[in-house]
C-alpha cells in the first residue's frame, strides 16, 4: 500500500477506503465462530493502521 501511494498509482484516499473493506471483511460472521478470534484481531490490526496514518514516513 505505502508503494501505491509513493508512486501515485492509488490516492491516500483510496488506500484507506480498501483497507476499511479490508477491516469490515474481517468482521464477525454471524453463525462462524471457528475463526472468530483471527478476524477480529486481523480488524483490529487494520484499524489501528489506519487510525496510526503512515507512521514510517512522519517525521
Amino acid at each position: 500500500m505505502l508503494a501505491l501511494n509513493d508512486h501515485k498509482i492509488l490516492p491516500e484516499i483510496e488506500i484507506i477506503g480498501i483497507l476499511r473493506d479490508a477491516a469490515a471483511a474481517h468482521g464477525p460472521v454471524p453463525g462462524e465462530s471457528v475463526n472468530e478470534e483471527l478476524h477480529i484481531a486481523v480488524s483490529d490490526l487494520i484499524n489501528r493502521i489506519i487510525a496510526g496514518g503512515n507512521s514510517v514516513r512522519r517525521p
